[in-house]
This record gives structure tokens, sequence and C-alpha cells, in this order.
């Protein structure tokens, strides 16, 4: 899930523009340079840090709590937040934060309930996190899921028509063979686990989780292309269908359980630490991704395996043989792969050919481009798209 840095005008203007538009050259570099940083460190703790602590609640001794009520409380306070964000955008004028949901949610309820299925998905996917984590090694369900790469470009190109050059593509078949050569040495028993945990279950959780990841990303991107709501809104409105859904799941699932034991049976310091990582680190690396390109990201994800594998063998004991190494070698190398902009050299073919030459004597120069990697960035984070072009008005 993206969503945007700033209440106000820094959404407005695209990465970067207002924060350093006004700094010297060398300044502006070296902010963007920390940003990037800064990006890299956030984007690596919170891939690592969710997986690790849903896996460490979820092996602890004792009472263990109930999946589906942690997945709800996520989306109650991931929506409160972005309602407190909204109404901070209102400039704490509530009357005109009543209008404005009512004009959003209720009077243009069509593209409300467009949102339904993609929270049914997101919902669905988040309860299917805390199956597979809880019977696979951290490490394994790190590397296993970035299968969702694959999916999400296999359903850009089928829902979107968008195409993919023989580099992703041949990384794609990477990374693919990387997963399988990983979930081989899973099968094979490479690492003792416990008696109550199904490598089985897991796999066919993460993998389901993955297809409804890419599935539930293009569809929404799909869906919001020409919509002039807000990312806050948008969060705002799949938490008030994810909390719904996933009351519904609760009953349905756990339902007996619940209502014997209570909502928050279980509940720890770690298990709420859980629920805030889920419930906030989406929207703050929502906010940082903006100042984080492909590769970056790509590279942010290749070392979040790796801080996963590492705690993995200090937290849990995890053992990593040949087998796992060399999957998860192919992984990272695939997801550095597929993140490499495309077309560098025609774009800077583009920068000094006839165009520039065209220029009117006595004109100052277009501004620059924004670089490839950028645009290929939004196909991963549906909500970006309108984070460049939103105005006003949120």
């Amino acid at each position: 899930m993206a969503a945007v840095g700033a209440a106000g005008s820094t959404a407005a203007t695209g990465p970067g523009v207002v924060s350093v538009g006004a700094l010297e050259p060398g300044t502006a570099s070296a902010a963007h340079r920390r940003l990037k940083y800064i990006s890299l460190a956030v984007l690596v703790v919170q891939n690592a840090s969710l997986i690790l602590s849903i896996r460490y609640t979820r092996t602890l001794p004792g009472d263990r709590f109930f999946a589906t009520t942690a997945v709800v409380m996520a989306e109650v306070l991931k929506g409160l937040t972005c309602l407190l964000l909204l109404f901070a955008q209102k400039r704490g004028n509530l009357k005109h934060l009543v209008l404005f949901l009512h004009e959003a949610v209720l009077v243009q309820y069509v593209d409300t309930l467009k949102l339904a299925v993609p929270s049914l998905i997101y919902t669905l996917q988040n309860n299917l996190q805390y199956v597979a984590i809880s019977n696979l090694p951290a490490a394994t369900f790190q590397v296993t899921y970035q299968l969702k790469i694959l999916t999400t470009a296999l359903f850009s190109v089928l829902m979107l028509n968008r195409s993919l050059t023989r580099l992703q593509w041949a990384s794609l078949l990477l990374l693919f063979t990387g997963v399988a050569i990983v979930q081989a040495q899973q099968a094979g028993g490479g690492s003792p686990r416990p008696l109550d945990q199904n490598p089985g279950a897991g796999l066919a959780a993460v993998v389901a989780s993955c297809l409804s990841s890419g599935f539930a990303g293009v569809y929404f991107e799909k869906i919001l292309k020409g919509s002039s709501g807000s990312v806050w809104l948008r969060n705002l409105q799949l938490g008030l269908f994810g909390t719904a859904l996933g009351l519904v799941g609760l009953w349905w699932a756990e339902g007996t359980a619940v209502a014997h034991r209570g909502f928050f049976f279980g509940y720890t310091p770690a298990v709420w630490g859980v629920v805030l990582n889920q419930a906030f680190g989406g929207l703050l690396v929502a906010v940082v991704v903006k100042y984080a390109d492909n590769i970056l990201k790509g590279f942010a994800t290749s070392l979040s395996i790796v801080l996963s594998t590492v705690a993995s063998i200090r937290l849990f004991g995890f053992h990593v043989d040949p087998i796992f190494a060399l999957g998860a070698g192919l992984v990272i190398g695939a997801v550095y792969l597929y993140s490499l902009p495309r077309g560098a050299a025609k774009a800077s073919a583009t920068a000094s050919g006839p165009a520039m030459h065209q220029q009117p004597p006595g004109q100052p120069p277009p501004p620059p481009t924004p670089p490839a990697s950028h645009r290929g960035d939004l196909s991963q984070e549906p909500f970006l798209p309108k984070l460049l072009t939103k105005v006003k008005g949120s």
C-alpha cells in the first residue's frame, strides 16, 4: 500500500520538488541522497521486521492470539489514521470534513463500491500471510513471497497490456527457479521445525497470497486510473471495507473461539507491535517510497531477505545450507535485475537528440524528464499515480 508523504503541496508537486526547489544545487543533491538512504533503511527495516515479528509472536509458547483479530485491528488503526490526516488537510474544520466524506463516500458511491473487491482481496491476503508465516521459517517465507513480483508482472501484462523487456522475463524465470529451489530445500527437511507447523499449508498460503497481491494491485491501479480521490481517502475507504470484511472473516473462521475467549485474547506487547507495524508500516513506506526508485526498492528487498535470514539464524535456529543459499541468491539477483530501468540508452539519446536543437533561441531549456525508474515503480504501487497528479481538494 502507498500513500502521500505530506498533507498538502508536497504531494501536489511530485517527489522532491517543494522540499528542494529553493536550495542550492549541491545542498539539494546532498538532501536527496540523504532521503534516498533514509528510504532504503525504512524499506529494509519494515520489510524484514513485519515478517520476523509475526513469526516471533506465532511461535511463542503459551496462549496464541487470533490472527483474524489482528487483521481487523490493523484495518481500524489504518482507517483512523487516514481520517485524522484528512481532518488535518481540512485544517481542522469538522464541517468541511463531513461534507467532503459525504460527497466522496456516499454521493459517489459507485467509486466507493469499486474498492470492495481489492479490499476483500487485501483482507484475505493479510490473513493468508499469518497462515504462511506460522507454518514457514521467516527466511523461507521472505524468499517465497517475492513471487508477488511474478504475479504482479503477469497481471500487468494481461490486464493493463504492459510489455516487459527480455531482461525482465529472464529475471522472472530466474525468480521462479530460485523460489522452487528454496521450496525443494524446505520440503526436504533442511531445518528442524516444530511439530505443529505444516510446510504444505504454508506454501499454499504464500502462493495464494502472492496471487491475491498481484491481482489486487493491478486491479486497484486499473479502477483508479483517472480518479480524483486522494490517497488518504482511498486508504480510508479500503479501511472501512477491510474492517467490515475482516469482521465477517473473523466470525466465519474463529467466531465461537473469539466470543468465548475475547477479542484481545493472547495480546501481548509483541502482538501489539505486529498490529502497529501492519497498520502504520505500509503508510510509512508510502511516505518514503517516492524518494526511492526501482533500483533502490529492489536493493531494499534484497537486503531485507538477507536481514531476515540472519535474524532467523539468531532468533529461530534457522539453518542455511548450500541449497537454500543458492535459491535465495537467485531470487536476490532476479529482484535486482527486474528492478533495472528500461531504455536507459534511448532516454540519453532522446535527451541529446533533435528536440534539444529545436529549442528556440533565448528560451530556457525544458525541465528534465523524470527518470524511467520512477515510471516503472508506479506499476508496483497503485496509489502512487495519484501522488503525482493530485493537486488540491483532498
